[in-house]
């Protein structure tokens, strides 16, 4: 497929959109930057860039596709990003329903989560998520002929990691300022709330999806 710069943004606007909008791993690097502080969020948005490379490399040697044919495969990843979604919607409902002077308290005294340990929850939640391994399969597939090239590739691989660096860790920057920080404290149990319903909705989607 010849290069072509118009079919190139293309491809890097639903890239965009698909990876911007709200969704489970965005909203968990909002809430953990809200929660926690900017150092935190980076290190569970490494773990969520990390896991979105990983599926974008495996779309863009074609493995996903395959994956993708096999039921099983996407079942056990439904399941288990699932089980994951619904165990976070429980901790922010309990959170929610919790004073604010308690949550405070608990939080003070709480073990602090190591980066590594943060990175591995981002990388968990995105290669448990079968969405993000369907949108990396559409991603390619727009961007792709059966005509392209290996630099065609590497250029739409490099756009789109930058992108996701800038997107996924934005969310980490941003929601760590300081206005967004009292914004939270003010508004921390609807806050909280929303995102148990946002964690229940997408984890029971996925458990009840057919495809």
């Amino acid at each position: 497929m010849p290069f072509d710069l118009h079919h190139l943004l293309l491809v890097y606007t639903a890239y965009i959109v698909g990876a911007a909008s709200p969704g489970p791993s965005n909203m968990r690097i909002m809430g953990v930057a809200m929660h926690r502080g900017r150092r935190p969020a980076l290190m569970l948005a490494a773990g969520v860039v990390s896991g979105s490379f990983f599926w974008g490399s495996m779309a863009a040697t074609g493995v996903s596709a395959v994956l993708t044919q096999y039921a099983q495969a996407l079942t056990l990843l439904k399941i288990l990003g699932g089980a994951y979604l619904l165990f976070l919607a429980f901790e922010a409902a309990r959170s929610a329903l919790r004073s604010t002077e308690k949550v405070e308290r608990e939080i003070a005294n709480a073990p602090v989560l190591s980066g590594s340990r943060l990175y591995q929850r981002g990388l968990l939640m995105h290669l448990t998520n079968p969405k993000a391994l369907l949108g990396w399969v559409a991603t390619m597939t727009l961007g792709l002929g059966a005509e392209a090239t290996p630099q065609t590739v590497a250029i739409i691989l490099a756009g789109c990691a930058v992108l996701s660096v800038t997107i996924f860790c934005g969310y980490a920057i941003v929601f760590s300022t300081a206005p967004m920080i009292r914004a939270y404290r003010r508004a921390r149990r609807w806050i909280e709330g929303t995102l148990a319903l946002v964690y229940a909705t997408a984890g029971l989607k996925l458990l009840y999806s057919r495809t």
